[in-house]
């Protein structure tokens, strides 16, 4: 397949790779050129614009930062959704408001382009061994038709629905999580150290006792070894949190915890961690709140 590809940070990068490796054809764009050097080399051609990625494409994927740099890259000059014709079908693997992506599914409809939503569960290195796991909404239709594009990074893929912004909803879902299992684990660990046990004996022991989750083991690891370069930051998961807690409360639902964790993570970009790795900037956090003064009496 021919694939136009917007997006190359790090996890956008991982992405690309995998479909060139898998034989398709692919046209890039990213809004920092030099990114594209890696997929270059491999065989990509560079788009001048998103609207030229488009150009001669089967398919389109985004992989873009957040909801600003949609707005900028699909509705700005030379924007990919002008350039679109009926009968393309957009692949939209980011992390965006549940908004945008309503905004998204009326326009795509609106335009008659194929629209899917398939937000990725993992880190950059998840996606380097085409591990991650896709959760995907659009119509049935749609949604084969994507399945050809996504399985060289996946591992599995989870069909939630029929209506795109449901697989946005599902993956801030699923990042609250992640945010939950890293407090709760920060705060064990510190903990653990107040008792003289050594977090990575707290955690090999609840594990194997409770959840024995490869998941939380793997992040575990991060927090008591910290990697040499973050994955996702505390500033992508603060903005993810943020939209979570921005759809609950279009719904109507308010969530202390979210909140709860709201408030840490702004503590922790106002104290630098912002570009921290998530997981060890959370923990971080948890550490200096653990070493606040005890209540009175």
């Amino acid at each position: 397949m021919r694939i136009g590809f917007l997006g190359l940070g790090k996890m956008g990068t991982a992405m690309a790779l995998r479909l060139i490796s898998a034989g398709h054809e692919l046209s890039v764009w990213n809004r920092t050129e030099g990114k594209a050097e890696p997929l270059l080399r491999e065989g990509a051609i560079m788009a001048g614009t998103p609207a030229e990625a488009e150009l001669g494409a089967d398919a389109v994927v985004t992989m873009l930062l957040d909801d600003y740099a949609h707005e900028e890259v699909l509705f700005g000059p030379n924007g990919l959704m002008d350039a679109m014709s009926p009968g393309m079908l957009h692949i939209s693997c980011s992390t965006i408001s549940v908004a945008l992506s309503e905004r998204l599914t009326r326009e795509h409809e609106r335009r008659g382009i194929g629209f899917v939503a398939a937000p990725v569960f993992g880190r950059p290195s998840v996606a380097e061994a085409g591990r991650l796991w896709t959760v995907v909404a659009g119509s049935l239709d749609n949604v084969e038709r994507a399945g050809r594009v996504l399985e060289p990074f996946c591992r599995g893929i989870s069909v939630v629905g029929k209506h795109p912004p449901e697989a946005h909803a599902l993956k801030l879902g699923g990042n609250f999580l992640i945010s939950a299992m890293i407090q709760s684990l920060g705060e064990s660990f510190v903990y653990a150290e107040s008792q003289g046990i050594e977090p990575d004996v707290l955690f090999e022991s609840v594990n194997s006792a409770l959840f024995q989750s490869p998941f939380y083991a793997a992040y575990a690891n991060v927090m008591l070894h910290p990697p040499l370069h973050p994955g996702a930051t505390v500033e992508l998961g603060a903005k993810d949190l943020r939209l979570f807690r921005e759809a609950a409360a279009a719904a109507g639902v308010r969530l202390s915890f979210a909140d709860a964790l709201g408030e840490i993570f702004e503590e922790a970009k106002r104290t630098g961690l912002g570009k921290e790795d998530w997981a060890v900037g959370q923990f971080k956090m948890a550490k200096s709140r653990g070493k606040a003064d005890p209540l009175p009496g």
